[in-house]
């Protein structure tokens, strides 16, 4: 379904061609621009979705089929018979490399891949039970103990069933996986709720998908139902049955989400937390969510997330510890919260229109997120560390694999990032080339970005064509990182233009082929982190746009006495024959020298040592002209 638009996105749209005063003094969110309608364009980001389409997703097609056991599992309990190898969650990686599989068709149709996507929706199909419920750990080792335990995952499953769902449908308008999932969601309706039994999932998941069903069926049950399962928690409702203490920090379930003010237990169920309240309150009225989400957010970026713009210090709880406790070498920082900082930190920027949120989301994106899997597309990191002996590798899989299916469903979706739209304006988040259309109810809004970033910042928009009836404001997100940054339009320099929340507004009369020129400086910058966090005092890190930088050993031979100070010189230049294409930074001084590569592509050549953090040598001051002081 190459121009599907959910109904809630339909709805804005529509409005945006044409909305009244009374509308335009209430509305106050962002509609992303979905994916479908973007085709990335640049060299950056063009040759990432490549790597996925013919490496990414083929290893996760193979360790599903032939190495781990998990199609099986479909098969053996479509039979009712057989074993369940693997863990109780590991219906979860199918579905999420299904979902990687469907977005990848919306944009590069391919007649083989869809032939197999069918196939596995079969053998789901045939794995549902007469009741709808569908978990094949449970067919497997028996139903009786099903919906028993709230920490076993079945809602969890069951949201990544959801999502795989929506996005095939959207892919291809077929609606076989889509039935599949509303059996299992109306199972599950069917025990729990009000005035039925309490439930609170020990791993977040199923509000957010819960709300996709409801954009893609209009069915308002599903949405209310996703607002009662983030309202069971903090009064508690928490069990593990018989396996153990409910840890309620750990499950986010200490106090009602509205009264939550930090961000406790591990680090992915929070992130999906915190999507499916924003969801929720973008589409429910008086949740008093927002309030609790800024503080959230407050909590998180100040105090608990690395440069990386990943978050989770703690190997123990795959989480958080307390405030500042941000060591290097023992950073968990989990590729799939990485990505959650991106889907959390986007849907905060369309609640509030504020370009902090998109900053984070860039800095997590490129970052965070992006280390999490080889250049080559075929191996992938779990654990993320800011420093590294040498000894920490991406694999080919896992026994939890969810970063892996994670990274699958993620890049192809990129273009979703990318822009927003509201009733008034276009708002720009991220600078990647491409060509996007919009449809609208006069006709389409045509827009092609032209840049090189993340290796230079400079960017040109062109209007192609403009909807009959519509000048938009165009709003364009100045990164937190620039300091210093010029925009012309049609040749014509702005001079002290409008700034609100991080973006500068441009309105005007605008016209088809009106073109934009924006110019991001982007020298190299020193890093100095604040006190609180001790693993850092003495030492720097180095920033390039919204790339963090780190040293390698391989490139640094003196590893171990590598130092940043005051007289040091930076060079940047773009090297295309190392790691893909990189912008490599030199650094030197008459003490040493350096080399920086882009923290994303460490662990990509020789094993050695890393660090993105270095030491600091203070410059000595030493007094001239002085007689000495004698007493």
């Amino acid at each position: 379904m190459r121009n599907f638009i959910i109904f809630q996105a339909l709805t804005i749209l529509i409005v945006l061609a044409g909305c009244s005063e009374d509308h335009k003094s209430t509305s106050s969110k962002l509609t992303p621009v979905d994916f479908s309608y973007v085709q990335i364009t640049d060299s950056f980001w063009s040759r990432i979705l490549t790597n996925h389409v013919n490496t990414t997703l083929p290893v996760c097609i193979d360790q599903i089929e032939n190495k781990s056991g998990r199609i099986r599992n479909f098969e053996n309990a479509a039979l009712g018979e057989g074993e369940h190898s693997g863990i109780f969650y590991d219906d979860s990686d199918v579905y999420k490399a299904l979902e990687g599989i469907a977005y990848s068709l919306i944009n590069n149709p391919n007649p083989d891949l869809e032939k197999k996507a069918d196939e596995w929706i079969d053998k789901f199909t045939a794995a549902q039970e007469d009741d709808g419920y569908i978990n094949t750990y449970y067919s497997l080792t028996g139903l009786d103990k099903r919906w028993t335990n709230m920490d076993k995952h079945e809602m969890y499953c069951a949201g990544h069933l959801i999502e795989a769902a929506v996005a095939y449908y959207k892919a291809t308008e077929k609606k076989q996986l889509l039935d599949v999932s509303i059996n299992m969601v109306d199972h599950i309706m069917g025990q729990f709720g009000p005035d039925k039994r309490h439930w609170v999932p020990g791993h977040e998941e199923i509000e957010l998908a819960l709300v996709k069903l409801y954009e893609v069926t209009g069915n308002s049950d599903y949405l209310n139902f996703a607002h009662w399962l983030l309202e069971e928690r903090g009064h508690g409702h928490g069990t593990k049955g018989e396996e153990g203490e409910w840890n309620t920090l750990y499950y986010q379930d200490s106090v009602p989400v509205k009264e939550l003010s930090q961000i406790t237990g591990h680090a992915v169920r929070a992130m999906y937390l915190f999507c499916a309240m924003a969801d929720v309150e973008t589409l429910k009225e008086n949740t008093g969510y927002l309030e609790s989400l800024e503080r959230l957010w407050d909590d998180v970026v100040n105090k608990k997330m690395y440069i990386t713009g990943g978050i989770g210090s703690s190997r123990q709880n795959e989480g958080f510890t307390e405030p500042y406790d941000l060591p290097n070498y023992e950073a968990y920082c989990e590729t799939c919260a990485s990505v959650g900082m991106v889907y959390w930190n986007s849907r905060m920027n369309q609640l509030t229109r504020d370009s902090k949120y998109a900053d984070v989301m860039e800095r997590s994106l490129y970052n965070g997120a992006l280390a999490g899997v080889s250049l080559n597309g075929d191996r992938f990191f779990y654990v993320n560390p800011l420093a590294s002996h040498g000894d920490h590798h991406r694999k080919e899989w896992y026994g939890t694999a969810c970063c892996p299916s994670q990274i699958s469903r993620f890049i192809p979706s990129i273009g979703n990032y990318i822009y927003g739209i509201s009733y008034d304006a276009l708002w720009i988040n991220l600078y990647i080339g491409n060509n996007t259309r919009i449809p609208m109810q006069n006709g389409e809004l045509v827009i092609k970005q032209e840049t090189n970033y993340p290796w230079d910042g400079e960017i040109s928009l062109t209007i192609e064509s403009l909807p009959k009836g519509n000048n938009l404001d165009i709003n364009l997100r100045i990164p937190d990182w620039c300091k210093y940054y010029s925009i012309s339009v049609n040749g014509d320099i702005i001079r002290e233009p409008a700034l609100n929340k991080g973006y500068v507004i441009l309105n005007r009369n605008w016209r088809n082929n009106d073109k934009i020129y924006l110019s991001l400086d982007m020298p190299v910058k020193v890093i100095t982190d604040i006190p609180q966090v001790k693993e850092n005092i003495g030492k720097k890190a180095v920033q390039r746009g919204p790339l963090i930088y780190c040293a390698e050993e391989t490139d640094n031979i003196d590893f171990q006495n590598i130092f940043i100070s005051d007289e040091i010189t930076f060079t940047a230049y773009f090297e295309p024959d190392i790691l893909n294409g990189i912008a490599l930074i030199n650094a030197q001084n008459d003490a040493n020298k350096i080399k920086l590569i882009p923290y994303y592509a460490w662990d990509n050549r020789e094993a050695g040592e890393m660090k993105v953090w270095i030491d600091y040598e203070e410059k000595k001051v030493v007094p001239t002209g002085l007689e000495p002081v004698t007493p």
